[in-house]
């Protein structure tokens, strides 16, 4: 596999390049609608100011996704996403950018840890580790 990691060319420390991911309006709609999120702060302009927030805002079913391409991207296609645990803090809002960055903290065998991090221009929009298995042999 071309561009595919394996657990013995990782080690504790590797940066992961950043990925830098445009935030869209729609963007924002399509995938909470895609996630089956009908939440009206993630769609409707009006009623999301009305709740308290400046504008529509990204779901975390597409922050999931969005850490999990990272991840993969990443990895390459032989790597099994094993866990994604992460915790929201500043809203992704329209126009903004949030890049992810993430390093290797742990290498057990097979399983690979990484730390990952999206910031947007409010701040840190999300952050957490992945747990991936990857396959052995030489990059």
């Amino acid at each position: 596999m071309s561009g595919a990691r394996t657990a013995d060319g990782v080690s504790v420390g590797d940066e992961m390049p950043a990925l830098a991911i445009p935030l869209t309006r729609t963007m924002i709609v399509a995938t909470a609608v895609a996630s089956r999120d009908y939440q009206d702060v993630h769609h409707d302009p009006d009623l999301a100011v009305e709740r308290g927030s400046k504008d529509i805002f990204m779901n975390i079913l597409t922050t999931n996704g969005l850490v999990d391409r990272f991840v993969t991207s990443w990895a390459g296609p032989g790597a099994v996403v094993k866990r994604i645990r992460i915790r929201l803090g500043a809203p992704n809002y329209p126009g903004d950018t949030m890049t992810l960055t993430g390093s290797v903290t742990e290498v057990d065998g097979s399983l690979v840890t990484l730390a990952v991090r999206g910031e947007n221009a409010l701040g840190v929009h999300v952050h957490g580790d992945v747990v991936v298995l990857l396959p052995h042999g030489t990059a």
